[in-house]
């Protein structure tokens, strides 16, 4: 339910609403406008390239050097996001803080990222979706991508002052996802009503639930 609902201080109750899909309470990092249904990739890690695995000490003896493994970075990381566009990825959904050399060649590649997902937010669009989470940099650069989610839709959404992420995901069961806009005057007026929704649902699931003969 935490996912599933967000509250708005500010407006009156009336102005509550549910909206088909997720909201994402966070702002896109990039933001590419595309119409119609898209492909989005999971990651929980960074993608720009680490020059050396963990535990492993890297050594520079010269500007030369270190110019010259930033450059690596440049293009491992511009070839990334070129294999992205090849399969169709338009959307980034990642768990990891993105730094800014991925945000600039996704923009580049008219990839969408939405970062510093929460792991329950990850949680529910692989529950969703049936996606896990891709690992770019230990796999084959010229394979296809499979492990993609289908986006039915992505764009911002504004509550008052928030910027938000509106997407909608075909779903692989037979949940599909809503969202509750509540509304209200002040955070404790939407936290009671959020709680006595929440309640509710509880009661009903209990009602509802199959019993054993």
């Amino acid at each position: 339910f935490a996912e599933l609902h967000a509250a708005v201080p500010g407006l009156p109750l009336a102005s509550s609403r549910v909206l088909p899909g997720i909201v994402l309470r966070r702002d896109f990092a990039a933001y590419c406008p595309t119409d119609g249904e898209l492909r989005a990739l999971l990651v929980t890690e960074p993608l720009r390239p680490a020059l050396t695995a963990p535990g492993v000490e890297f050594v520079v003896d010269s500007e030369g050097q270190y110019q010259a493994s930033l450059g690596w970075i440049t293009k491992r990381t511009e070839a990334l996001m070129k294999h992205l566009q090849s399969n169709n990825v338009k959307l980034l959904l990642s768990s990891a803080k993105q730094e800014e050399v991925v945000i600039y060649y996704a923009k580049l590649h008219g990839v969408s990222v939405v970062e510093c997902l929460s792991s329950e937010e990850m949680a529910l669009i692989s529950e969703i979706t049936g996606v896990s989470p891709y690992a770019p940099f230990g796999d084959n650069m010229d394979r296809e991508i499979t492990e993609t989610a289908v986006v039915t839709f992505c764009q911002p959404l504004l509550l008052v002052s928030k910027r938000c992420v509106h997407i909608g995901l075909a779903s692989v069961c037979a949940f599909q996802p809503h969202c509750l806009i509540l509304c209200g005057p002040v955070d404790g007026v939407n936290e009671q009503h959020a709680a006595a929704l929440q309640e509710a649902f509880t009661m009903l699931q209990q009602l509802f639930k199959t019993v054993d003969q």
